[in-house]
């Protein structure tokens, strides 16, 4: 039996299409940008540079995470990893919000409220309408899961319960076994696995940050517990979010 993983690697993915407006995407299938393209392959190269080598990488089923990982993989030398997709890795769902800017969030609830949202942890945005046609019941994408399993809106502690499963039933047995691993996900979801990890209060976990296209890597001890973690360095010339 191989030793487990001394450690894993999250990645957020870079910008994408709707970052230029400002707007609120959650599980709305927007692309990177050729930014966003840009930033995913100089991590990629810092990675090979130091020494970093992955057995497997697992993302979201949006196609922001797919092309991160593609273009990370690529600059690597490896395409050949697989990539290993599921919705519990997905954006927080930011409900009613989805597709707004800023702006328009304040003018329509008021910007305590907002903020209250997509800085809190137990409170959810405004559900989705079942009719809206945002609504993920009308998504291609996830016409195989039950309907219960489908989010109108969704707080970071809601986000964070319907990823854990992932973590405990998937992603902890590949450490176990060895498998060096990448994750490739979202601020929101990434947020609540680092939550989970270092075991932070709610309120401790408003404060942290999740940049995009930074490589963090997280060292563990045989139990898989968390010693610590750090940010990967990247070169000054890799474009900026």
């Amino acid at each position: 039996m191989n030793a487990p993983a001394e450690w894993m690697v999250l990645f957020r993915h870079g910008h994408s299409e709707w970052n230029l407006s400002d707007r609120f995407t959650g599980w709305t299938d927007i692309p990177l940008t050729a930014t966003g393209l840009a930033e995913a392959a100089t991590a990629g190269r810092r990675l090979a540079q130091a020494g970093y080598a992955f057995d497997e990488v697992h993302g979201s089923v949006l196609q922001r995470t797919r092309q991160t990982a593609e273009a990370l993989l690529a600059a690597m030398g490896t395409p050949e990893v697989p990539l290993f997709t599921t919705w519990r890795l997905n954006e927080r769902h930011y409900g009613a919000l989805q597709g707004m800017n800023k702006r328009e969030i304040f003018a329509t609830w008021g910007e305590a409220a907002s903020r209250r949202w997509w800085r809190g942890y137990f409170e959810p945005p405004p559900p989705l309408d079942p009719d809206d046609p945002r609504h993920p019941r009308f998504d291609p994408l996830y016409a195989a899961l039950a309907p219960g399993d489908l989010p109108a809106s969704e707080s970071l502690r809601d986000c964070q319960q319907r990823m854990l499963p992932y973590w405990h039933e998937v992603l902890l047995p590949r450490l176990r076994a060895g498998r060096r691993l990448l994750v490739v996900s979202h601020g929101n979801t990434l947020r609540g696995l680092v939550m989970h990890l270092d075991n932070l209060s709610a309120e401790a976990m408003e404060r942290v940050e999740i940049p995009s296209g930074i490589p963090m890597v997280v060292r563990l001890a045989p139990d898989l517990s968390v010693t610590g973690h750090e940010w990967l360095d990247i070169p000054a010339a890799a474009p900026a979010v």
